[in-house]
């Protein structure tokens, strides 16, 4: 009995994992899943320890298949060694927490070495707010959300992504290499059951990304997507994930004790990826994204 349960699990991870994106959504359960998709792989150990207690061949075999699996889908981001060499631009995102009274020290800690910071759930006149005005020179905030720059920003507009309100940014920082258009966005959120709106303003999102006819464009926030969820073939491609093409592993971002997925990142294109990671953010739920890029 031990035997047959093994191979029949190792067989639904196996697939779960190769065949994710092609499962129906199930109202929203699937890309829930597929947020926490790279966990999956703990299963392996505790289906190899199920196959010798069952003394089989057979099961052992077939549970080393979920883990081959494992390993072709995420190898390379366990072992991946960032490009580094030199780069123009150095940026950031982070979701300071509305309720985090501490916001201001967290996005102290993040920006000292960035060049550009964008910061969601931000309340204005708040702590984060006043710490970055201190910081850098340039800024537009929109409802609760903000980019600061150490570089001019002009053709500054506010942005409805599909919620009803102002959540997201657009503004062209001119860099001394040249000029970016910076996005800014906190898209909706996305829970078991109840990712319509989410998906709605990911393709919001994606409208304006198609519509834009800037040479460098960058976008930063909160997207309430993680990287290995199906919504984000909305926007990678046409943009590129800077942690998928610099970073250093999986690069988790929430919740900020023991992250376990990453809804927080930094797209990008008409530039090059050099490093990207993630950064500790004083009393809040997520952790920053951070990245350097060769314009």
């Amino acid at each position: 009995m031990l035997r047959r349960v093994v191979i029949v699990v190792s067989a639904v991870v196996a697939v779960a994992l190769a065949g994710h994106q092609l499962i129906p959504e199930f109202g929203g359960f699937m890309p829930v899943l597929e947020s926490v998709l790279p966990w999956i792989g703990l299963t392996v150990p505790l289906l190899l320890v199920a196959a010798m207690m069952a003394r089989s061949r057979l099961a052992t075999a077939a549970a080393l298949a979920p883990g081959v699996v494992w390993a072709a889908m995420f190898g390379s981001t366990v072992f991946r060694t960032p490009p580094g060499g030199p780069s123009d631009l150095a940026v950031g995102t982070i979701n300071v927490g509305v309720r985090n009274n501490a916001s201001g020290e967290a996005v102290r800690v993040i920006a000292k070495d960035l060049d550009l910071l964008a910061a969601q759930e931000l309340t204005r006149g708040g702590p984060a707010a006043k710490q970055l005005n201190k910081m850098f020179k340039y800024h537009y905030p929109v409802s609760t959300v903000g980019l600061w720059s150490r570089y001019p920003i002009s053709e500054t507009r506010a942005l409805d992504v599909g919620m009803g309100w102002a959540r997201a940014l657009r503004a062209v920082v001119t860099t001394p290499k040249g000029k970016v258009t910076v996005y800014v966005m906190h898209l909706a959120s996305a829970r078991p059951g109840a990712t319509t709106s989410r998906d709605a303003s990911l393709a919001s999102a994606r409208r304006l990304i198609d519509a834009d006819p800037s040479k460098r464009i960058l976008l930063l926030g909160d997207l309430n997507t993680a990287t290995t969820d199906r919504g984000m073939r909305g926007l990678t491609p046409p943009l590129t994930d800077a942690q998928s093409a610099a970073g250093d592993g999986f690069g988790f971002t929430w919740p900020a004790e023991f992250p376990i997925t990453r809804p927080d990142h930094i797209l990008f294109k008409g530039m090059t990826a050099t490093q990207a990671g993630v950064a500790p953010a004083t009393g809040s739920d997520h952790r920053a994204a951070i990245a350097s890029l060769r314009l």
